[in-house]
């Protein structure tokens, strides 16, 4: 028999999202706790292997906090705009906004895939240029 890993994470992750395991919700019965992560700069094809070592790190310690009780947030946000972005946009030939936009939803699919629990209630139509 197969272990077919890809239905397998696709049918939980669903599910996950479904169920809104990861929403988070306030309780004024519980302490406030507030994990900051550094947001990544959405300007390149993906996420490198060292975006996920500073989340995972930063998950774990959020993921230990719940279980001790407290009411945690862990957002998590795209440092979008500036010259990593106009820099990518060149590059590819393509205006920054929607170099930016796509390369945000590919690093929100990718931070999905490793299954940490930020806190994102919006897509990319949340931010906004001006």
């Amino acid at each position: 028999m197969e272990y077919n890993f890809r239905d397998i994470e696709q049918k939980w992750q669903k599910r996950w999202v479904e169920m809104q395991t990861y929403r988070v919700t306030e309780d004024p019965t519980k302490k406030k706790f507030y994990v900051l992560n550094m947001f990544p700069y959405p300007s390149g094809a993906g996420l490198h292997v060292g975006h996920p070592l500073g989340y995972i790190a930063s998950d774990i310690y959020a993921r230990y906090k719940r279980q001790q009780g407290y009411n945690v947030l862990n957002p998590m946000g795209y440092d979008a705009y500036g010259l990593p972005a106009e820099q990518y946009a060149i590059q590819t030939g393509q205006h920054p906004e929607k170099t930016t936009f796509e390369n945000i939803d590919r690093y929100r699919s990718q931070l999905d895939k490793i299954i940490l629990q930020h806190f994102i209630t919006k897509g990319t139509a949340h931010y906004q240029t001006h």
